[in-house]
Formats: structure tokens, C-alpha cells, sequence
């Protein structure tokens, strides 16, 4: 093809490649980020709509409301090695998600190489720290600390 194209007005145009043509990339054969970027949102988004409905379901819907959300109710919950990957889950794509977002945006409009960088250094490290933080408070939540609640679940006195 050449590098332009008589257009049926008789002007001259840049010629563009056909929509169904391969992508060519510049840097011999590199993996497309931006794509599987793109995917995981997707995907995450669909597994979050199913993650956060469910989880505000049971929280807001099931029992006595509103009003069972207290530490005694997140004790019992997170006793359950279920809720306890549900809730991991949530937290782990949600950040990621919303991580993938943010690199998104700082791509799109950091226009200093240097100002991106470090946009992405502190992005990564908040990233890091939340995902750390979280992921050891799921596990770590013992639901004994405070005997005189009267939350506690009825389990924590059973000896």
C-alpha cells in the first residue's frame, strides 16, 4: 500500500491499514499489557458486582439488618474460613481493580515521564500496603480478644 491514497474527491490522504489487519508492534514480540489490563477489568468487575451484592446481602438483608452489624457479628462471620476467602476476594480485587484504574488515568494524563513514575511508585506501594494490611486483619481478627463484649461470640466461651 502506499504511503497515500487518492480519495474519490481527487484530494490525497494518508493511508490507513485495513481494520482486520495484524497489529505490528514496534518492539519485536512483546506481551500486550494494555490488553490483559483491559480483560481483568472486565472480569474483576463482573466478580465484584457478584462479591459486593452478596456480601451487602447477607450484611444488610439476612437476620436482623443493619442492626446485627457489631464486633460479634463480624467475629462469627469471620470464624468461617468461607467468609473469610469471600471477604479476601473482595479486597484483593477491589484493590487491584481500582489499582488498574488509577495506572490508567496517571497514564493518560501524567504527562511528565519523571511526574509518572512517581505517581505509579506511590500508587504501587499504597497498593502493596492495603492488600498487606487487609489480607493479615482477615486472618489474623481473633474473635476472643474481648470476652466482656456482649458481642462475643457464644463459641469463644465453649471450653
Amino acid at each position: 500500500m502506499s504511503a497515500t491514497e487518492q480519495t474519490p474527491g481527487g484530494s490525497y490522504a494518508p493511508a490507513l491499514e485495513t481494520p482486520r489487519s495484524p497489529y505490528k508492534r514496534s518492539k519485536g514480540n512483546q506481551t500486550n499489557w494494555e490488553l490483559y489490563g483491559w480483560l481483568f477489568m472486565r472480569m474483576s468487575g463482573l466478580a465484584l458486582i457478584v462479591l459486593v451484592f452478596g456480601h451487602l446481602f447477607v450484611n444488610l438483608m439476612l437476620g436482623g439488618g443493619i442492626h446485627q452489624v457489631d464486633w460479634g457479628f463480624v467475629a462469627g462471620k469471620w470464624a468461617s474460613p468461607f467468609w473469610q476467602v469471600w471477604d479476601l476476594l473482595m479486597l484483593w480485587l477491589a484493590q487491584l481493580h481500582g489499582t488498574n484504574g488509577v495506572r490508567t488515568i496517571i497514564n493518560d494524563y501524567a504527562e511528565k515521564d519523571r511526574t509518572r513514575f512517581w505517581l505509579k511508585v506511590a500508587l504501587y506501594l499504597a497498593t502493596v500496603i492495603v492488600i498487606v494490611v487487609g489480607t493479615l486483619v482477615i486472618f489474623t481478627f481473633d474473635p476472643c480478644a474481648y470476652p466482656e463484649y456482649e458481642g462475643t461470640p457464644a463459641f469463644c466461651f465453649a471450653q
